[in-house]
């Protein structure tokens, strides 16, 4: 592109300056010689008027006289009747411009001048034109290579760009140039540059969001279709095999909740829901986990209460819940469902250590984990709380105490009674 455009300024530079460059030597030749005709017809006239004044006067004409007092260096020949012609310097070689005037009586004056000097004239004129023209080619030349290269860079930077936005480097580089064509191209690509990034970060999160929100329940069905291929008893089999089914259905929802929160998190779809329901399946799920890891899980309170949210949702942050105390905590989880205000509360509590007080504070965003995890689960559980209209709190370091807040129906049950299961 340098040097097309190069090669495209510098010839509409040649063409300019050749039109105008022949136009202008054509009107200098032509002044010139006019300039040199005025001269010698103005040397006749002063010549015979010098004549016809010494002729009045009875003064001798000669030729050393008319000379210095006309102040002539071209050569002059000059007829006066009844006298012979009177020369005044050598006659010119070649072709000449000749100058004649007339005077009384019957004077003739015929100055002549050699077109050497006209040539010569003309020549140093070209010379002077065709400097400037070279000066111009050449500022002509600085000033395409400088433009080139204020075009040129920019266009191989934004094709760069281009490329690592191909190869999978979607950092945007904010550059612009100061030509508004080549900003806007520059603002396109980071724009994009920034979507394209958008994209990354939420595939790279659906991915890491699904193998720690799957990797569980996959366990614990596995740990099922174990068990039926051990036992012999058709009932218990039948058991663990409608156990293992509802296992799948979740896992189902899992997966679809996971690629809706992907698309946008606040996405919700809360519907009024028993809350008994699905931390009596969390309970199923997770006690074939617990009692391979020696470790019990039990739940108390009230019973009976409807909430308002996502079944999967809310399954999947008590699962959350649940794993994060398995993992980090010891002794025996606790499941407990109460009610405050409108709200119904389950919290989930164990016999661990607890949390940290600086680690608390930070304990639900992505990537902070007490221990070597992926530290994932608890932000994923509290944007998929806060989807629906929840929350999700630390409600105590020591021993930890997580809790989870929903809407609750505001009429009550008649069957809505503590209770411990």
């Amino acid at each position: 592109m340098r040097r097309r455009l190069i090669t495209s300024t510098l010839a509409v530079v040649l063409v300019v300056i050749a039109v105008f460059g022949v136009s202008l030597v054509l009107v200098e030749t032509r002044t010139i010689t006019s300039s040199a005709q005025e001269s010698v017809d103005s040397d006749a006239l002063r010549l015979v008027s010098i004549v016809e004044s010494r002729l009045v006067g009875g003064e001798p004409v000669n030729p050393d006289i008319l000379a210095e007092q006309g102040d002539i260096t071209r050569h002059a020949v000059i007829r006066i009747p009844g006298r012979g012609p009177i020369e005044i310097g050598e006659p010119p070689s070649g072709s000449v411009i000749r100058g004649t005037a007339e005077g009384e009586p019957n004077i003739t004056v015929t100055v002549e001048e050699s077109h050497s000097s006209v040539t010569r004239e003309v020549g140093r004129s070209l010379l002077i034109i065709g400097a400037v023209a070279l000066l111009a080619v050449v500022a002509a030349v600085l000033l395409a290579v400088r433009q080139a290269n204020r075009l040129g860079s920019p266009l191989t930077d934004l094709a760069e760009t281009a490329e690592r936005l191909g190869s999978g480097d979607p950092r945007p580089r904010h550059r612009r140039y100061g030509v508004p064509e080549l900003d806007r191209v520059a603002d396109v690509l980071d724009a994009s540059a920034e979507r394209i990034a958008r994209m990354l970060t939420a595939e790279r999160r659906l991915a890491a969001d699904a193998s720690h929100q799957l990797r569980t329940p996959l366990t614990a069905l596995s740990m099922r279709l174990e068990e039926i291929t051990v036992t012999e008893d058709l009932e218990t089999v039948k058991e663990e095999a409608s156990i293992a089914l509802t296992q799948v259905e979740r896992l189902t929802d899992v997966v679809q909740r996971l690629l809706t929160n992907s698309r946008d998190p606040r996405t919700g779809s809360a519907v009024v829901f028993d809350l008994d329901e699905v931390v009596k399946q969390q309970l199923e799920e997770w006690r074939p986990v617990c009692r391979s890891a020696g470790r019990a899980i039990v739940c108390s309170g009230r019973q009976g209460m409807r909430a308002v949210g996502t079944p999967g949702a809310v399954a999947q942050v008590l699962a959350a819940l649940i794993e994060n105390s398995l993992m980090h905590g010891g002794g025996t989880i606790a499941v407990r469902t109460r009610v405050t205000g409108n709200q119904a509360v389950v919290e989930v509590t164990d016999e661990g250590p607890g949390v940290s007080a600086d680690l608390g504070a930070r304990i639900f965003e992505r990537a902070i984990s007490g221990r070597n995890s992926t530290g994932i689960g608890l932000a994923v559980a509290r944007d998929l709380a806060e989807a629906d209209g929840g929350r999700l709190e630390l409600l105590q370091l020591h021993p930890p105490v997580f809790a989870l807040f929903l809407s609750r129906v505001a009429k009550k049950r008649k069957d809505e009674k503590p209770t411990v299961r």
